[in-house]
C-alpha cells in the first residue's frame, strides 16, 4: 500500500506488512523478511529502474544492542543475534505537513517491553531521506542500550562497483575529501566459500565534545560507470559513528550516533521512558555534485529559519591576522573607520575584550565582563556606538560553556553545574566546561547573553569553543560519560535556540577553533560557521572550496585578510577565495594606501551583486573536490533555474592555462564575465562551447566567473 494522505493514516496490525511511501522525488518501499523483521527494500528516486533488493538482503530497520540482550559492536553484525532482529512490526502511520512528508513505523520486542518507532521524514521535491529512532520502554523492567541505529540500509551494490568518499577535518586542515575503492578495504573473502560475510568494514567515528575533530560525520558513495550516489551526515553534535560493509552480495550502510563501544555511551530506560536518536539524512543523486545539491537544498530546509539567510551582510572580524585577541579602544576605532568605508556591514570585536587580567585571560575567562584597562574612555560601549555610528551592527566574540579555574564562578556555580567524572570535576586547559542541563549554568548564560544583547544592543554573536573533553561527563543520573556529553550538547542547543527566540534579529557564528564543531545539528541553529582558523592566504583555497560540501554557502564563513604588506595579487588572491561563501573581512585595513583599500572595496562590491544568488545556489566541483596541494582549485554555484553560474578558479602554480569542464552548461551559448578581480591583466576566462578556458599569467591567482546561459 502506498501512504500519501494529507492528515494522519494509520494502518491495523498485519503479520506480513509491505509498505510504500514516498513524493515525487523519493520512493521508498519496506517489506518483511523471513524472519519477520521489516527491511528498507527500495530507496530510489522515482525514475530508478533499478531492481528492488530482495528482503534478505536487506537489513532490519533497527539494529540495537542492550545488554543481557544480544551482540555488541564487536560480534558479526546481521547474524540475527542483535536485540534489533527481535523487533517485530505493531503499527505505521503517515501524513504530510508545512512541505513535508513523513512515515513512522512502530517494531516492539514483546519479551521485553521494547517499542522502537521508526521516524523517517523527506522534504518534497528533494531525493533526500532523514530517519531517527525513538525508543520506549512498555515493559517492567529497565533496559540499558549500548547503540541503536539511525539509518540502516543494505542491498546497495557490491563493493567492487563502488568508490567511498570521506573527509579529513583537522585543525586548519578541514574538510579534505578522499575517495577510495571500497574493496581497498572490504577485502573479497570467497563469502560463498565461507558461508558468512566479511566482518571486514569501514568504521569513521567522531570523537570528544568536537564532533568533527578528526572527519566529517558525513560520507558518500558513487556506483562507477552508472554514476549513482549515495551522500549522507550524521546529526549528532556530540558523538557519531558510520559503517560500510559487505552483506549478501551486496553493501550495507549503517549511521549511528554515539556507542558504548566507540564513545562510551549509554542509556537507561526505565519502565515508561524514551530515548531518541540523532538523525541521520541520505541524499541521493547521479553523481556526487547531483547528491551534494540535493543535501544543500535539505539542509536549507531543516534549519531554523532567519533572515540572515538571505541578505548575507559582509562581517568584519578582527582578530585573523590583525588584533588576535588584543583589541583596545585605540586599535579598533580605525579599523572600525576602515571596515565601513571597505563595506562592511557587521563589525564584530573577536577575543581579548573582557581581558584586564595581568597574568592573562585563558584560565580566568568566564565572567564576560568589558575591561576597563582596554576601553577606559568611555568603556566598550563607546566603542559599540562608534561601530553603529559608522552604520554597521556591533558584535562580540564569546567562548560560553567554559570557566577559567581562576574564574570567581569557579567557586560560585555549584558543582554539577560543570562537567564531572566519579565526583571529581574535570579540568582541560586551565577551563572547566559547563553543563548546560544545570539550570544554574543556563542561567548564567542567559543573564550574559540578556546583558550583552539586551542591555548593550549587540546584534552578533561569535561564539566559540577552544577545548575539547573526551569521552564527556557523569553528571548525576548519567550512567556513561558519552551520554552526558550528548546531553549537554543537545542542552547547548536548546539553549541557544531559545535565544534566538528571544532576539530573533541576533546573528549567531558557530566557531570551535574554526571547522571543529561543523555538524548538521548546530549548523540547523546558527546563521554562520567558521570554516577555519587558517591563517596562510595559500592554504585557505583548498578549504574554501570544499567548505560547501559541509555547509550551504551562505552560512560558510571564509576568512578574508588582506594586508598593507600585500601585493595586488595576493590581496586580490585572499579576497577572492571567499566570494562563493559568507566573506569574512579581516586584515589591517587601517593601513592600507586608498590603492589598496579600493581592491578591498570591489571585492566586496562584487560580493553583493552575487549574495542574492548564494542564498539558494548549489555547490559543483568541476575539476573533482579539491586537493590539499592541488595547483588548479575550482569552486562552482548553480542558481536555481539554470541560467546563471557562478565560478571561482584558482590557480596556486602549474601551466598558466586550463580549461575547466562545465557539464551542466556544455552545449549552450554562454557569456562569461569576470566579477573579480577588477584589473585588467589579471587574467582572462572565455567560454569555447563546453567549459571555460581560463589563463591566469601570475601565480598566486584567482578568478571569480560569472556564466550566464542564452538557453
Amino acid at each position: 500500500m502506498t501512504d500519501t494522505a494529507d492528515s494522519t493514516t494509520k494502518v491495523a496490525d498485519y503479520p506480513d506488512a509491505r509498505i510504500s511511501w514516498g513524493h515525487s522525488a523519493l520512493r521508498i518501499e519496506i517489506a518483511t523478511a523471513s524472519d519477520g523483521t521489516l527491511r528498507l527494500v527500495r530507496l530510489t528516486p522515482p525514475g530508478d529502474t533499478g531492481p528492488t533488493c530482495g528482503p534478505e538482503m536487506a537489513l532490519p530497520l533497527v539494529e540495537l544492542t542492550a545488554l543481557g540482550h544480544g551482540s555488541g559492536w564487536s560480534g558479526p553484525r546481521f547474524t540475527g543475534t542483535a536485540f534489533g532482529t527481535r523487533l517485530r512490526y505493531r503499527d505505521h502511520r503517515s501524513g504530510s505537513r508545512a512541505g513535508w512528508v513523513w512515515l513512522t513505523v512502530e517494531l516492539r520486542d514483546r519479551a521485553s517491553g521494547l517499542t522502537a518507532l521508526v521516524e523517517l521524514t523527506s522534504p518534497v521535491g528533494l531525493p533526500v531521506l532523514r530517519s531517527r529512532v525513538r525508543l520506549r520502554n512498555e515493559g517492567t523492567e529497565p533496559l540499558v542500550i549500548q547503540s541503536v541505529s539511525s539509518l540502516l540500509l543494505g542491498g546497495l551494490p557490491v563493493p567492487d562497483a563502488l568508490d567511498v568518499h570521506h573527509a579529513r577535518n583537522d585543525w586548519l586542515a578541514e574538510c579534505r575529501w578522499h575517495a577510495e575503492p571500497l574493496r581497498d578495504t572490504v577485502a573479497d573473502i570467497n563469502v560463498g566459500a565461507h558461508q558468512h560475510d566479511s566482518r571486514a568494514a569501514l568504521v569513521l567515528t567522531g570523537r570528544g565534545s568536537w564532533s568533527t575533530d578528526g572527519h566529517l560525520p558525513m560520507g558518500a558513495l558513487t556506483e562507477r560507470g552508472g554514476g549513482r550516489t549515495w551522500l549522507w551526515q550524521i546529526e549528532s553534535p556530540a558523538g557519531w559513528r558510520w559503517d560500510l560493509g559487505e552483506h549478501t552480495h551486496g553493501t550495507y550502510l549503517a549511521l549511528n550516533g554515539p556507542t558504548d563501544a566507540e564513545h562510551q555511551w549509554r542509556v537507561r530506560l526505565a519502565p515508561g521512558t524514551e530515548f531518541t536518536t540523532v538523525p541521520g539524512a541520505l541524499a541521493l543523486g547521479t553523481g556526487f555534485d547531483a547528491a551534494m545539491g540535493a543535501l544543500t537544498s535539505y539542509r536549507r530546509a531543516v534549519r531554523r529559519p532567519h533572515p540572515d539567510h538571505t541578505t548575507l551582510p559582509v562581517v568584519f572580524n578582527d582578530y585573523m591576522n590583525t588584533l588576535m585577541g588584543n583589541p583596545t579602544t585605540e586599535k579598533l576605532l580605525p579599523l572600525i573607520d576602515a571596515a565601513a568605508e571597505a563595506g562592511a556591514e557587521y563589525f564584530c570585536i573577536d577575543s581579548g575584550w573582557y581581558d584586564d587580567d595581568t597574568e592573562g585571560w585563558w584560565d580566568s575567562v568566564g565572567a564576560w565582563q568589558p575591561s576597563p584597562r582596554r576601553f577606559p574612555d568611555g568603556g566598550i560601549q563607546a566603542v559599540l556606538d562608534r561601530i553603529r555610528e559608522r552604520g554597521m551592527v556591533p558584535g562580540l566574540w564569546l567562548e560560553p560553556e567554559v570557566v577559567g579555574v581562576r574564574s570567581p564562578l569557579a567557586t560560585s556555580l555549584p558543582p554539577d553545574a560543570f562537567f564531572q567524572r566519579d565526583g571529581v570535576r574535570i579540568g582541560e586547559q586551565g577551563r572547566h566546561q559547563l553543563d548546560l542541563r544545570h539550570p544554574a549554568a543556563r542561567a548564567h548564560l542567559d543573564k550574559t547573553v540578556d546583558r550583552i544583547v539586551g542591555g548593550w544592543g549587540v546584534g552578533y554573536l561569535k561564539l566559540d569553543y577552544n577545548i575539547v573533553v573526551d569521552p564527556g561527563t557523569c553528571a548525576p543520573g548519567d550512567i556513561a560519560p558519552g551520554a552526558g556529553l550528548l546531553g549537554h550538547a543537545q542542552a547547548y542547543l536548546d539553549w541557544l535556540s531559545d535565544v534566538l527566540d528571544r532576539y530573533p534579529g541576533l546573528v549567531v557564528e558557530n566557531c570551535a577553533s574554526g571547522g571543529m564543531r561543523m555538524d548538521g545539528a548546530t549548523l540547523a541553529v546558527t546563521q554562520l560557521q567558521s570554516t577555519s582558523d587558517q591563517q596562510d592566504p595559500l592554504r585557505y583555497p583548498t578549504i574554501a572550496a570544499a567548505a560547501p560540501t559541509a555547509v550551504p554557502p551562505e552560512q560558510g564563513a571564509v576568512w578574508a585578510y588582506p594586508q598593507p604588506g600585500f601585493d595586488d595579487d595576493l590581496i586580490t588572491f585572499t579576497l577572492g577565495g571567499a566570494l562563493l561563501g559568507r566573506i569574512h573581512l579581516s586584515g589591517h585595513l587601517d593601513r592600507m594606501s586608498e590603492h589598496q583599500l579600493e581592491l578591498v572595496r570591489d571585492a566586496v562590491g562584487a560580493y553583493r551583486t552575487i549574495r542574492g544568488d548564494l542564498a539558494q545556489a548549489v555547490p559543483f566541483w568541476p575539476l573533482g573536490l579539491p586537493g590539499w596541494t592541488d595547483e588548479w582549485l575550482a569552486l562552482g554555484m548553480r542558481v536555481p533555474g539554470g541560467r546563471t553560474s557562478y565560478l571561482t578558479v584558482w590557480r596556486r602554480g602549474g601551466e598558466a592555462e586550463l580549461r575547466v569542464p562545465v557539464g551542466h552548461l556544455a552545449g549552450r551559448e554562454v557569456r562569461a564575465d569576470i566579477l573579480h578581480p577588477s584589473a585588467a591583466d589579471a587574467g582572462s576566462a572565455a567560454w569555447d562551447g563546453n567549459g571555460l578556458r581560463v589563463s591566469l599569467p601570475r601565480v598566486p591567482a584567482v578568478l571569480l566567473v560569472r556564466l550566464t546561459s542564452g538557453g
